[in-house]
């Protein structure tokens, strides 16, 4: 059943799209809503009008509801992939003998993995950026072949950064970039995984398509300024939706230079959120 419409009445447009962002926890980029009155400033201050929109949140037509199944399968099977062929490297364990009337004892839960630590930059060869692509290409060309999907594939490298960059071009590309970016850095992860295995140093790996990654930047910093002129207004603090790191720190940064606001996050992963409150 699609959500009911809620009205919001503020100052100006950009509030009245702000208050309803912070109301549904969305960023505008998953708003949908329809401007009732664009209001007035009035002549100095007489007969101004608040800006009126009716907003929800946008819904899932059926073909993301397919494409969302699509992409749930397939990240299934190649999380599995990589996780037959890490076990297929790793020694086998060792039989222990039996032991006679064991007491059946409660397994503690797995400690979190240690940190790794910042690998030392190496000045990779044109051979091994070569191999990294080539690396990341076959594994994604794999991917793509479950996916039944025609994808079009390019990398180039920074040297300076040790960026290997994997940019996809094709149709229905919204099915690799999921809600939020989700499945796009889902597919990031599993090919860093791919190209880092046995790398000396580290390669960061950065997956992108129809510049969806500057856009979604675009939307955060436009978001981060709309909340930080409402917080400096009412004087009080606003939590944004949960994000990833990357997102955060895009938030962080786009804020970091404002002399009335200031930024810090709280909370657990994947849950974790950023938010904007006012300097004292």
């Amino acid at each position: 059943m699609a959500e009911e419409y809620i009205e919001f009445s503020e100052k100006t447009l950009d509030d009245a799209i702000t208050a309803a962002c912070q109301k549904f926890s969305v960023t505008s980029d998953r708003l949908e809503y329809e401007v009732i009155d664009q209001g007035s400033a009035g002549f100095l201050g007489f007969n101004a009008r608040n800006a009126v929109i009716r907003a929800r949140v946008k819904e899932e037509s059926l073909g993301e509801s397919k494409a969302d199944k699509v992409q749930g399968d397939v990240l299934e099977e190649v999380h599995a992939q990589v996780t037959r062929e890490e076990a297929a490297k790793a020694p086998a364990p060792k039989k222990k003998p039996a032991r006679r009337e064991a007491a059946p004892v409660k397994a503690a839960p797995a400690p979190a993995p240690a940190p790794k630590e910042e690998e030392p930059k190496v000045d990779y060869t044109d051979e091994q950026v070569a191999s990294f692509a080539k690396k990341a290409t076959d594994f994604l060309k794999s991917m793509f072949a479950a996916m039944n999907m025609e994808v079009e594939i390019t990398t180039s490298f920074d040297h300076d950064e040790n960026i290997l960059t994997v940019d996809f071009e094709g149709e229905d590309m919204g099915v690799l970039i999921g809600k939020r970016g989700q499945t796009l850095d889902s597919i990031q992860y599993l090919v860093s995984l791919i190209v880092n295995k046995d790398v000396e140093g580290y390669v960061h790996v950065k997956t992108d398509t129809e510049n969806y990654r500057e856009r979604r930047k675009k939307t955060l910093e436009n978001l981060a300024k709309n909340i930080a002129f409402k917080v400096k207004r009412t004087r009080k603090a606003v939590a944004l939706e949960p994000m990833n790191p990357y997102e955060r720190r895009i938030i962080h940064s786009a804020l970091q230079g404002d002399r009335y606001v200031t930024t810090y996050s709280e909370g657990e992963d994947p849950y974790r959120k950023v938010v904007i409150a006012p300097k004292r």
